[in-house]
Order: C-alpha cells, then structure tokens, then sequence
C-alpha cells in the first residue's frame, strides 16, 4: 500500500488519508469513503479527491484496486518491515545519499559559493515552507559576509527589497525554494533577472517550476513520507553552500575568530 502513494505529490490532507489508511492497512480495502473520511478527521470529498489524485476514478476504484492487491489473511508481515515514522526516516536518508552522489562533482556548489561571496549585498529569499531554510542560511552566513539581507515575507514590498538590494551592489541571489512552490517566488526571481541578478536556487528538484527563472539551480529532495514535507537535504545542502562561500571570502576565518571571542567576552553560550 506505502508503495501506492508513493511517487505522487499529495497534500497534507491527502497524506493524513494515506496514513490512515496504512494504520489500518487490514481493513481499508473494506471502508467506505464517509468511514475512512472519520478515521482520518477529513471530509468525505477528501477521500474522493485522494483517490482521484493517486489516479483512479474515484474512491469505489481505488477500494477495488485494494481488494484486489490485498495480501492472504493471516499472511506474516515482511521481515524487517517499517513504520510509517520509521520509513520517512529511511526515505531522508536516501535523499541524502542522493545528494552525496551530486556531490560527487563540487564543481557547481563551489561555483555557487563564488557568486554568493562576491555580491554585496547578498538577498536570501525563501517563503512559505522555504523561510526557514533561508533564515538559517542567512543567520549564519551573516557571521562571515559583510551585507546578508533576508527576504521572507511576500507581498508587493518585496520587488522593493530586491531592487534595493541592485541598487547597493548587489550581483546575486540567493533563493530556497520547496513545494508548495508560491507563485510569488517565481515572479520574484523573474524580476531580480530583469533586474540584473544572477539568480542561485535552491530547490526540491530540477525540474521545480522556479527552474527557468534561475541562472544556476541546485536540487535537493524533500520527504514526502509524513502528513509535511522534510527538508533534511535542502537544510544540508545551504550549508554545504555556506562552506562554499566561506572559500570565498578571504576574511571569513578572521570574522569567525572575532565574533567568537566576542562572543566569550560577553558570555553569550552556557558551553
């Protein structure tokens, strides 16, 4: 059953039906739609919205696809087999081994680091799901970058800030961008290009709607395994551009140094 809704991008209602529906795995080929709905703390259109989703016609379609697929009874589980809490846990760490293997090639992250080192200032854009992954680049990057300027909120002051941001030098753009992708962000990225940016994205995956409004794009997946989408290898992959960028500033060793002496002086950690 995991194996069904795998492969297709569901909403946190639609996931909240499909584990449900592997709690009860034993009996979901035998519940109507209005009692899985209750099951699930969903409404019954839900139920008929998910099966559409996973392609059927509707729920009586997916019901039988169930039936028809239902293990023996009484039939042992697989050996080694894994909760749903377990598996998203599992599918994290293969996304991250995905990344391992991108990486294999640095030559793009070291790229990346170049451009983000050389502009200044530097904006970081994420909205939505992708704000905290743009406030923790940017939280640490302003340790080592003279000029860091956090773009996180959406609404029309946000082309301001950008053109801001190219009227005091700024050459790059950093942007986090994970699903649901807000029409926004492309529309912001679209803006910083016309506006003379080179645009670095972050994103779930190449072919991310925010794809061809970026110059240099770098994907990292995100679990879908849970009612919310992980971010575990978008997280690790802004640091790992972090470091990037750290190369290429000739002081970033220097600001570390300062600010943790600094920080020591006026007793900022219990550690």
């Amino acid at each position: 059953m995991q194996q069904l809704f795998e492969g297709h991008r569901l909403t946190p209602t639609q996931r909240r039906i499909a584990h449900c529906m592997v709690r009860r795995a034993a009996d979901a080929p035998f519940l109507s739609s209005v009692e899985l709905a209750e099951l699930a703390g969903v409404s019954q259109p839900s139920v008929t919205r998910f099966a559409v989703a996973l392609g059927f016609d509707g729920y009586p379609a997916l019901r039988r696809h169930l039936r028809a697929v239902e293990p023996a009874a009484g039939q042992p589980d697989a050996p080694g087999a894994y909760n749903e809490y377990q598996q998203a846990v599992l599918a994290e760490i293969e996304n991250l081994r995905h990344l391992a293997g991108l990486l294999a090639d640095p030559a793009p992250a070291e790229h990346a680091g170049r451009l983000l080192a050389a502009s200044r200032p530097l904006p970081v854009l994420g909205l939505r799901a992708a704000s905290a992954q743009a406030r923790g680049f940017a939280y640490f990057a302003a340790k080592v970058h003279p000029d860091v300027r956090l773009l996180d909120e959406g609404g029309t002051m946000l082309t301001d800030r950008i053109d801001a941001a190219v009227r005091a030098g700024a050459t790059a753009l950093l942007c986090f961008a994970l699903p649901r992708h807000p029409r926004e962000v492309g529309e912001a990225l679209e803006h910083a290009r016309s506006a003379g940016l080179t645009v670095v994205t972050v994103a779930d995956s190449a072919f991310a709607p925010v794809a061809r409004h970026s110059d240099l794009l770098l994907p990292a997946a995100v679990g879908t395994g849970l009612a919310f989408d992980t971010a575990c290898a978008p997280m690790l992959l802004g640091r790992v551009l972090l470091e990037a960028m750290c190369d290429g500033l000739p002081d970033a060793q220097a600001r570390l140094e300062e600010f943790d002496a600094q920080a020591a002086a006026r007793g900022l950690f219990v550690d």
